[in-house]
């Protein structure tokens, strides 16, 4: 019954090699059935793990993690070393697929400390190979290249083709994070020679996607689309729904290159479909970061700031499932594409009132400068800043006659004026910041006495950035010209805003604000021009 076992697992693996995936998983069965007839513990724990790769591969991660569970449960029941530790290996790579990356790290290393304690070399090689994907993810690539050269030089030395295959395929892709074309290209070829040799045409297709975007990166547009090609016909044929994913992002940042916006929107879209049903977060959150550029490209701020959003979300879930792994890099990219769209939206705002040029970008200085001495953080001053941007975002929807009328409101224009801080709300609303923006646009003109709009909020009854960006945005209103009256200067604008302080602003964020325009006038060779700087916001 041994040599039965043996021939079905044989002939598995010639299926798999031939990218049949229900033939392969018929003769894993077959295997599994084989075992109570004459097997043993370790053989069935041996086959689980193998369908369970067969699972993951092919973007079944339910069922995989069902497997993994189930061979890990035997050998731990068995006290099986080796098929524990490789059972820990596995069950790490699906939980850094959902982005619990701490866990995974866990498993991993009690997965190395395992294979050292039995001296399995292939194994510890597997960790190395796995920790050094998890260095690339984090931004690490010199750390991930160390874990690949230490994984690599344990493959060649076992003779483990397949695994030496995978390991230069990852240290490719590490180049092309560094900008080594050469150094990326050489490590594919001799990835692409192995899985040729191997016949192995799943590998074949991720590393012809891989080549894809070393040849994107040096707008290689032909050769990019040629692998693309490749690839997606593989992995069609496989039906592998995560290569497929990977397949269409690639795609959607080809066409997005190349000017065709339509095809890299389905493109985009297919990729964020498969990336779900295939519960990869990670290929979730870069096609959602991708797509955003197309959007922002396009005009699309709505759909740029849904799809950053996600992406956003998604990058914070990595982050926050663990306190290592440095997602710092990814999320510094995301927040400058928020600012770009926010910046942009904030100028459309302002082109509808020909008084108020720039306004947003003083505001949201101000508000920064002050929040900063508040004690906010580096990441909080930016998503605030983004809230100076979008304040008026209400206005869109006021006449232009009404915003640029040089004489005073009648009841209805100041009805219409006045609601331009629900209307901002209900903009924002529906956008999902992953930072409380809507308070600073509903509430901006709240008074501290209570009298203010919409909510008549009183005190500290109003949100801190709100009254924060109050005293901002009435400083900037006084000091430029209005179709009503011209700029007053800083000294009048000190005087009446000192009037008001403590029925219409915060009294200590005024007293604040007045002490460090002192301190800025003095560091400024011109001190009655305003300057129009980054007060310590990330920029």
């Amino acid at each position: 019954m041994v040599s039965t076992i043996a021939a079905c697992v044989d002939a598995a693996r010639a299926a798999a090699s031939a990218g049949d995936y229900e033939g392969t998983l018929a003769h894993y069965e077959d295997a599994l059935r084989a075992v109570p007839h004459g097997g043993t513990a370790a053989d069935a724990a041996d086959i689980l793990r193998w369908i369970g790769n067969l699972h993951r591969e092919w973007g079944s991660t339910e069922l995989a993690t069902e497997a993994y569970e189930a061979s890990h449960a035997i050998a731990a029941a068995s006290s099986l070393k080796p098929q524990l530790a490789s059972a820990l290996n596995c069950l790490a790579v699906i939980e850094q697929f959902r982005g619990n990356v701490e866990t995974a790290r866990t498993l991993y290393g009690q997965a190395g400390v395992l294979a050292d304690d039995i001296g399995d070399e292939r194994l510890g090689a597997m960790v190395h190979q796995n920790l050094g994907t998890l260095a690339n993810i984090a931004g690490d690539v010199n750390g991930a290249l160390v874990h690949y050269a230490s994984a690599l030089e344990r493959f060649e030395r076992l003779g483990d083709h397949r695994a030496a295959c995978w390991t230069r395929n990852n240290m490719g892709m590490a180049h092309v994070d560094r900008g080594e074309w050469d150094a990326a290209e050489a490590s594919f070829d001799c990835a692409f020679d192995l899985a040729e040799g191997l016949r192995d045409t799943a590998l074949i297709g991720t590393i012809e996607l891989n080549r894809a975007e070393l040849y994107l990166a040096q707008q290689q547009h032909a050769r990019a689309r040629e692998c693309c090609d490749r690839a997606y016909e593989v992995f069609a044929r496989l039906e592998v729904k995560q290569g497929l994913g990977e397949a269409h992002k690639m795609y959607g940042m080809l066409y997005r290159e190349m000017g065709m916006v339509g095809l890299a929107d389905t493109h985009f879209r297919q990729g964020v479909q498969l990336a779900g049903q295939a519960e990869d977060r990670l290929l979730d959150a870069e096609c959602h970061a991708e797509w955003a550029l197309l959007h922002l490209a396009c005009n699309r701020n709505t759909d740029a700031l849904r799809a950053l959003n996600h992406a956003h979300s998604l990058f914070e879930q990595l982050q926050a499932s663990h306190e290592v792994l440095d997602l710092d890099r990814r999320l510094d990219q995301l927040e400058q594409s928020y600012l770009r769209v926010v910046r942009e939206w904030g100028e459309s705002i302002e082109s509808k009132d020909h008084y108020t040029a720039g306004h947003c970008q003083r505001v949201a200085d101000y508000t920064c400068m002050i929040a900063e001495a508040l004690g906010f953080s580096r990441r909080d001053l930016t998503w605030l800043r983004m809230g100076g941007y979008l304040h008026d975002v209400g206005k869109t929807a006021v006449p232009e006659e009404v915003l640029n009328k040089p004489g005073a409101l009648n009841d209805e224009e100041w009805a219409l004026m006045r609601s331009h801080t629900t209307v901002g709300d209900e903009i924002v609303a529906p956008l999902n910041f992953p930072w409380d923006i809507r308070p600073i646009v509903r509430n901006h003109h709240e008074r501290w006495d209570g009298k203010g709009y919409p909510d008549g909020l009183r005190g500290t009854e109003i949100p801190l950035t709100a009254r924060i960006l109050c005293v901002a945005d009435v400083y900037d209103t006084l000091t430029t010209a209005r179709s009503y009256r011209p700029a007053l200067s800083h000294a009048e604008a000190m005087r009446i805003m000192e009037r008001d302080s403590g029925t219409a602003f915060d009294p200590e964020i005024f007293q604040l604000f007045r002490r460090l325009l002192e301190e800025r006038r003095k560091e400024t060779p011109k001190a009655g021009r305003r300057v129009r700087t980054s007060f310590g916001a990330a920029a």
